[in-house]
């Protein structure tokens, strides 16, 4: 009994080393991931520091002193043509964002909570729908949009973006987690109708995947390139992503221009990273659990 006691103690101890180099090896992956993401950003911030003669003259990691030259070019640049892209950005994926979301929390709720004929099959296609890249759709949709009068227009690039089947999925699988079933019964017992339980019981239960959702379609729309690319003609009507484009293309003449065009590029993340931080509170788990109790 007494021999066994230290003996139990030693493998436990020589397990737990045993683990030890597995967590440094995930670790230094996880590290090396990191910086691997991190090291474009860093350079951008690095680079929109850096004047004409700094840019190809000095060290990649070496800071520059004509950030605010930079940002005041960019802003003159073709009476401020870089802002209106900004605007129109906002635009895209605010606009788009807010209607795909509404248009998933409906969507995931009704294949989530009601037993209708078909709702497996429409279940199914929107599933066939994720498998099929945006890039393929790019040329039909303008087709249809072309021959309906929308081309060229905002309509032409908010409207392909508004029913999106991964969307719709991801409120079907929140709604059907997070909604209980004997929650709506209650609520129907109570004489609430169907457009209540969706208002008042349903969607402040879906608000962390509806957040999530909109964060998803956000980015998407505010990094999509083709689409714009393909719908837009008029460069007034440009988001950053083309906007960007066409000045880097324009580079290829003006080398001045490059200081711009990773300004412009600095500018553009500041938007993202500013809509996470301040969306990051509505990302809360287990809400339904006390409406159930109440």
């Amino acid at each position: 009994m007494t021999a066994s006691v230290p003996a139990a103690r030693t493998g436990h101890r020589t397990g737990r080393r045993g683990r030890r180099p597995s967590g440094i090896v995930s670790t230094t992956i996880l590290l090396g991931g990191a910086l691997y993401c991190l090291f474009p950003v860093s350079w951008v911030l690095i680079a929109a520091t850096k004047s004409r003669g700094e840019l190809f003259s000095t060290s990649t990691l070496a800071v520059g002193i004509g950030l605010f030259e930079n940002l005041a070019e960019l802003a003159a640049y073709r009476d401020g043509v870089f802002w209106l892209w900004l605007l129109n950005t906002l635009l895209y994926a605010g606009g788009g964002a807010l209607l795909s979301t509404a248009v998933a929390a409906v969507s995931g709720y009704t294949l989530a909570k009601y037993r209708f004929r078909g709702r497996n099959l429409i279940f199914n296609l929107l599933i066939g729908g994720i498998l099929v890249p945006s890039v393929v759709l790019a040329i039909p949709q303008y087709l249809l949009m072309s021959k309906i009068g929308l081309a060229d227009t905002y309509w032409a690039v908010l409207l392909p973006q508004i029913l999106h089947p991964y969307s719709i999925y991801l409120a079907r699988i929140y709604a059907d987690a997070a909604i209980p079933d004997s929650l709506l019964e209650a609520g129907r017992i109570d004489g609430a109708e169907d457009g209540t339980l969706l208002r008042r019981v349903a969607l402040p239960l879906m608000l962390p995947g509806l957040v999530t959702i909109f964060l998803f379609q956000f980015v998407a729309i505010w990094n999509n390139f083709l689409l714009p690319f393909i719908m837009l003609g008029d460069d007034g009507k440009f988001p950053l992503t083309v906007g960007l484009y066409t000045l880097l293309a324009a580079g290829a003449n003006q080398p001045s221009l490059y200081n711009l065009i990773i300004t412009g590029a600095l500018v553009s993340i500041v938007p993202l990273v500013a809509l996470f931080l301040t969306m990051q509170r509505y990302w809360r788990t287990d809400l339904s659990s006390g409406a159930v109790k109440n």
